[in-house]
């Protein structure tokens, strides 16, 4: 007998598969989808139109918004917020204390770590707590991120450093900062910040 996805009539509109295990309360907005293995702990919210992938833990207190992307294998911690669009990418990690120790109880340290809308996060990416991540920006695979990522960057390294500028949809700008996908053009306000320009 194969698995499937099935409706949860405690979030008209979802889909949640029969391995999930969805904590009370919860919201889930409608048309998400939660796939196999995944655990919701008590107090999240889900917007509309996401999707979890297998084996996605969330939680206890995350925000996460309408129409984000978590692939297999991500972790949202208490103190992640994810905004409107955000995409996650495989094993991508969030943290939630600096100087974690085993014998030492930190839970009164949480930081947290917001992710503003459309942002990107590759594969193995590591998230350090208590930065801002800007909005439409795209960390590379395997980047570490230590401080807070200005809109529109384009991030990679350990530690992680801006090599580059992304346009809104995705495309990374050359010297003319045109998106070459949608022909939107980009200013430069100052040397870590970008803005769309004026239609």
């Amino acid at each position: 007998m194969t698995s499937q996805l099935h409706e949860d009539t405690r979030f008209p509109g979802t889909l949640i598969h029969e391995s999930a295990y969805v904590d009370d309360p919860v919201t889930i907005g409608a048309g998400t989808k939660v796939w196999h293995f995944v655990h919701i702990l008590p107090h999240v919210v889900v917007g509309k139109n996401s999707v979890l992938g297998q084996n996605v833990m969330v939680g206890p207190h995350v925000r996460i918004g309408d129409n984000c992307k978590l692939q297999n294998n991500v972790a949202l911690y208490e103190g992640v917020t994810l905004e409107d669009d955000v995409f996650c990418g495989p094993s991508c990690v969030f943290t939630n204390v600096l100087n974690p120790r085993a014998d030492v109880s930190r839970k009164a340290e949480f930081r947290q770590t917001i992710v503003k809308r459309g942002a990107t996060i590759g594969a193995n990416a590591t998230i350090v707590c208590g930065h801002t991540l800007g909005t439409y920006c795209f960390i590379a695979a395997g980047a570490v991120v230590t401080k807070d990522v200005p809109a529109f960057a384009l991030m990679a390294g350990v530690p992680a450093r801006r090599i580059g500028w992304m346009s809104r949809h995705g495309e990374r700008l050359g010297p003319d900062l045109r998106c070459p996908a949608t022909g939107r053009q980009y200013h430069i306000v100052d040397a870590d910040h970008l803005e769309e320009s004026a239609e």
